[in-house]
């Protein structure tokens, strides 16, 4: 088998992150990264909308250390479509250490999910965003989330803050807890009273059982580092959720085009999000653990 080249004009994750000034509590998790092959030992789908930098679980693992975290928590990437592999591995190979979100077909089975639990997942993901996946019908997405009931599992969901208002009714249909990724990607130009982002806030406000990642500034600036454009809306959802809000690097960072963020960097960021010792380890420590963990 062929080794499966980088998309050209897309970087890689950077090879020297910086230690961070902030010293991050005992029992810190990085609740959202991924690892990418391998390839060839861990091929890429053919499916696949990108193709992204080798980034396994030697250099993730070897990333927590460097950052000073405890725990990682592995989400499955598109680039490797259904076949869960390579973050299953990763999970294995790490023990108690990580814990693993999914991507599954409502083909399924009990026993496979069974294998996967004791592997370390936990959680399977749902991606709307067009650009990355193609269509699936919401009532495979509820077949799945039916079955995944009998382990507590959590169903990750990850969309852009243009498809919010299609997708609410369906996720209020979702069972247990859901945690939306980078806040529903929301456009940060247009402030945060806008109505665009308080029917985001507002879901929360309705729904406990809707947590949310307040990760990814450099995806969602317009301005750049050090992303102080996006502060305020990390503020807003950790100062009104902070029991439902968790962090994650998103190593190694897929898709980025024009700057890779240094995730030391991203480290220190956090205290710009959540100021206090109290938020820091809810973010970091209690709310991951409860979840992943509990």
């Amino acid at each position: 088998m062929t080794e499966q080249k980088m998309d050209a004009d897309w970087l890689e994750f950077h090879p020297n992150p910086k230690v961070p000034d902030f010293k991050l509590p005992a029992g810190a998790v990085d609740a959202h990264c991924h690892v990418f092959g391998p390839s060839p030992e861990f091929p890429f789908a053919p499916e696949r909308k990108y193709t992204p930098c080798n980034a396994g679980k030697a250099q993730l693992y070897a990333l927590r250390d460097h950052l000073g975290f405890s725990r990682n928590v592995i989400v499955q990437a598109t680039c490797h479509g259904k076949d869960n592999s390579a973050m299953v591995d990763a999970c294995r190979s790490a023990g108690d250490l990580a814990r693993g979100v999914a991507s599954v077909g409502s083909d399924i089975t009990h026993e496979e999910l069974a294998e996967m639990h004791e592997a370390g997942v936990r959680g399977v993901r749902f991606n709307f965003v067009k650009r990355l996946v193609d269509a699936t019908p919401k009532e495979v997405f509820i077949e799945i989330a039916e079955k995944i009931q009998d382990f507590g599992w959590s169903i990750v969901v990850y969309f852009e803050a243009a498809d919010l208002e299609e997708l609410e009714p369906f996720l209020k249909r979702l069972p247990g807890i859901i945690v939306v990724d980078h806040m529903g990607r929301p456009d940060v130009t247009k402030g945060v009273e806008h109505p665009d982002f308080q029917r985001f806030t507002l879901l929360m406000a309705e729904n406990e059982n809707i947590w949310t990642k307040v990760t990814c500034p450099e995806r969602l600036t317009v301005a750049g580092p050090p992303y102080e454009d996006v502060v305020a809306y990390y503020r807003h959802i950790v100062d009104l959720f902070e029991d439902r809000v968790l962090w994650g690097t998103d190593w190694p960072h897929p898709n980025m085009k024009s700057h890779m963020p240094d995730d030391g960097a991203l480290v220190d960021y956090i205290l710009r999000i959540a100021p206090s010792a109290e938020q820091q380890h809810k973010l970091l420590v209690t709310n991951p653990t409860r979840l992943y963990w509990g």
